[in-house]
């Protein structure tokens, strides 16, 4: 390969991964792009996180045993080349991987793999962040020149830099939603708010000033409606800038309980730290929980225990309400314990609930950290 083709295919490389904004959707499209220029035919992206543990983030034309349920062969099990990487001796591209995963194939006669025996291997990272593999292969290639393996590092720190460059996006985009969030909840409280207030001490004087029975009755629902009206817009607020997380999880929980009018009882065992993620999300599975307890529960009694472990944190907030009748087998019942679920499961988190009618109701959820 000519250096002209190289300069090519790397500068047609950089401006598909410049365009990108979703990591998977660019990995998927560089490594379609990168074996087409190239003339390779197989190959695969490994994205590796700070435990070792490794995802198929990518794959283009494996062969059909590798590909079989869902990729197993590829998502499970270990590998010389993930190995290597986790012990951080793999810094380089490597010339040629006899694959310990084709290898299974052949020792188990699972399938013909079209003549794909060997691989070559490169880190993806940028500066000192480390990200994952790129592999590549064709079917009875058993050797990759020392140009081919060059172009291959430059291409894995393209895709490293612009991972980075993802990573740092989404990382603005979350602190601009918090921005925003902190914004919408002052207008909140300075013009809606304000409002409601007006309208309940109006409706208040109203009630006062008239003698008519009747209009007394209006007077005193419409000032009813409006305080209700009040602590719903209160909580909002709290929902949208959660007050009192600086502290820690507990005590903005029992805060949030208090403003609701429920008596909480909480304890944290194990460490007081928790990741910024696994927070927001046990601060927002809180909120709903607690607001389920003060709509449904007809108990102003709460209990919170959170136990943070080394390697996770689980959380159980119980009532001693009225209960309710629930099935593990069927779909959750309201929109809110799917909302806590999806949470939950979206930082590889379980969510569990248990609930009879009359023994009040206990909400379980663990996450990995």
């Amino acid at each position: 390969m000519s250096r002209n083709e190289e300069i090519g295919i790397l500068k047609e490389i950089a401006e598909l991964l410049n365009e990108g904004v979703d990591s998977k959707t660019v990995l998927a499209g560089v490594l379609r792009k990168l074996l087409h220029l190239t003339g390779l035919q197989t190959g695969w992206i490994f994205l590796i996180d700070e435990k070792g543990q490794h995802q198929l983030a990518a794959k283009e034309s494996l062969p059909e045993p590798l590909a079989q349920q869902d990729n197993q062969r590829m998502c499970k099990g270990d590998c010389w080349c993930v190995s290597r990487y986790n012990n951080g001796k793999l810094n380089k591209a490597v010339n040629i991987i006899e694959c310990q995963r084709i290898e299974n194939v052949i020792f188990e006669k699972a399938g013909e793999t079209g003549g794909l025996t060997h691989h070559a291997t490169v880190p993806l990272r940028a500066g000192n962040e480390r990200f994952g593999l790129l592999n590549v292969g064709s079917p009875y290639k058993t050797h990759f020149q020392k140009d081919e393996l060059a172009l291959l590092e430059a291409v894995a720190f393209q895709i490293g830099t612009s991972l980075k460059r993802i990573n740092l996006t989404q990382r603005e985009q979350e602190t601009a939603l918090i921005s925003e969030r902190n914004r919408l909840a002052r207008d909140l409280h300075d013009s809606v708010n304000q409002l409601l207030f007006s309208l309940s001490l109006t409706a208040r004087a109203g009630r006062e000033m008239t003698e008519n029975e009747e209009v007394k009755q209006t007077f005193a629902y419409i000032q009813d409606l409006s305080q209700e009206a009040l602590g719903e817009m209160r909580a909002l607020i709290w929902q949208l800038k959660p007050q009192g997380l600086e502290n820690g999880i507990i005590s903005a929980l029992k805060s949030y309980a208090e403003m609701l009018g429920l008596s909480i009882y909480a304890k944290l065992t194990g460490i007081s730290s928790f990741p910024e993620k696994i927070e927001e999300a046990l601060w927002r599975i809180g909120q709903e929980a607690l607001g389920n307890c003060k709509k449904h529960s007809q108990s102003t009694h709460v209990s919170l225990d959170l136990n943070r472990s080394s390697d996770s944190v689980t959380m159980k907030i119980q009532d001693q309400g009225c209960g309710f009748f629930y099935d593990e087998s069927f779909e959750l019942p309201s929109f809110g314990l799917k909302n806590m679920k999806a949470r939950a499961e979206a930082l590889n988190g379980t969510f569990q609930i248990n609930s009879k009618p009359g023994s009040g109701t206990e909400i379980k959820i663990k996450i990995p950290i």
